[in-house]
C-alpha cells in the first residue's frame, strides 16, 4: 500500500468539502486498487494510451489499468516527445481519466520543473485530475538536456512524494532514464532505483534495460515493485515473469503501432490503388462497435 505522509487536503475553487472528501476517497480507492495490481512475478500488463478512444477500447479488450505515453500524445499533437507544455499533458489526463473506469497513471516527464517548488505544484495539479498514479524521471529534457547527479535527483523524488502520498494519493513511480540516455550503466541505475525507493517511490522504473540478467538484478537489488518496457527484441511477459517484474508497459508501443498501419494504408492506397487494409481496418470497426457502446 502506499506510504502517506500526514498533512491536510486543499480544497479547490468551486468545490464543495464534501464533493472533495468524496472525490479523495474515489481517487485514493483507485490508488490503492493500482498498486495492489502490481505483484512480483504476476506482471500488471500497464497498456498506455493516447486518447480517449483508445483508452475506452483497451478497457474493452480487459486491461486492468492504463498509462499516458508522453510520445504517443505528443505525436496526436504532430509533435516529437518532449514538447507538450504541462497544462495541455494535464488537460489530457483529464480527458483519458474522464473516458475509463480503469486506474490511470501518467507520464509526466521530468514534472515539468527544475525545482522542488514547481515539482510539488505539477504533483498537486495532477492529483486533482483524478489519476491514478504518475511518474517523475532523473532526466531534464531541454536545450540543457542531462540526467540529474544523484543528490539532486533524489530530492526531487522527495519532493514529488511529499505530494504524492498527501490526502488523495498517487502511486509513484521514480524512472532512472540511464539507458535511454547513453549511459549503459547498470551500478548506477540500481543506485539510483535504491535511493528513489529509499525516499518512498512506490514503483521504480529504468527504461531501456532489455537483458534478462540485468533485469533480475535490477528486481532483486529493490523492494519495490520494478516495471519494465517492452522493447523490440527485448524478453517477453513469461521471461520476465520469471525474474520477479511487477508491471510492464510499452510507452509509445500501441500508438506507433497505429500509426504504422496508417502509413501502410495510406501508402497502399495512394501508390498502388488498392485498398486490401480494410481487411485489418475492419478488425478495427468491430473494435471500436464493442468499445464505444
Amino acid at each position: 500500500m502506499p506510504r502517506h505522509h500526514s498533512g491536510t487536503v486543499p480544497c479547490w475553487t468551486g468545490t464543495t468539502v464534501a464533493g472533495y472528501s468524496s472525490r479523495v476517497s474515489h481517487t485514493s480507492e483507485l490508488a490503492e486498487h493500482f498498486l495492489e495490481l502490481h505483484r512480483e512475478g504476476e506482471p500488471l500488463l500497464l497498456a498506455n494510451v493516447w486518447d480517449a478512444g483508445s483508452a475506452r477500447l483497451l478497457e474493452s479488450l480487459g486491461y486492468a489499468a492504463l498509462a499516458t505515453t508522453s510520445s504517443g500524445h505528443a505525436g496526436t499533437l504532430g509533435r516529437q516527445d518532449g514538447g507538450v507544455p504541462r497544462d495541455v499533458v494535464l488537460n489530457h489526463c483529464r480527458e483519458i481519466v474522464s473516458a475509463t473506469r480503469l486506474p490511470v497513471s501518467a507520464d509526466l516527464e521530468n514534472c515539468f520543473a527544475e525545482d522542488a517548488e514547481g515539482i510539488a505544484e505539477t504533483l498537486r495539479l495532477a492529483r486533482e485530475t483524478g489519476l491514478a498514479g504518475c511518474s517523475i524521471e532523473d532526466y531534464s529534457g531541454g536545450d540543457s538536456a542531462r540526467v540529474y547527479p544523484l543528490a539532486e535527483a533524489v530530492s526531487r523524488v522527495e519532493a514529488a512524494v511529499a505530494v504524492a502520498h498527501d490526502g488523495a494519493s498517487l502511486i509513484l513511480t521514480a524512472r532512472a532514464e540511464n539507458h535511454i540516455r547513453g549511459l549503459d550503466e547498470l551500478g548506477d541505475t540500481i543506485e539510483r532505483l535504491q535511493a528513489y525507493a529509499e525516499a518512498g517511490a512506490d514503483v521504480v522504473y529504468a527504461p531501456g534495460l532489455a537483458d534478462l540478467d540485468a533485469i533480475g538484478k535490477v528486481v532483486e537489488a529493490v523492494d519495490v515493485p520494478v516495471n519494465v518496457l517492452c522493447r523490440p527484441g527485448g524478453p517477453t511477459v513469461p521471461e520476465l515473469a520469471s525474474v520477479g517484474v511487477a508491471r510492464i508497459s510499452l510507452g509509445g508501443g500501441f500508438y506507433f503501432a497505429a500509426l504504422g498501419a496508417l502509413a501502410t494504408a495510406a501508402r497502399e492506397w495512394r501508390e498502388q490503388g488498392t485498398h486490401e487494409f480494410w481487411q485489418d481496418a475492419i478488425v478495427g470497426v468491430q473494435a471500436a462497435k464493442q468499445a464505444f457502446d
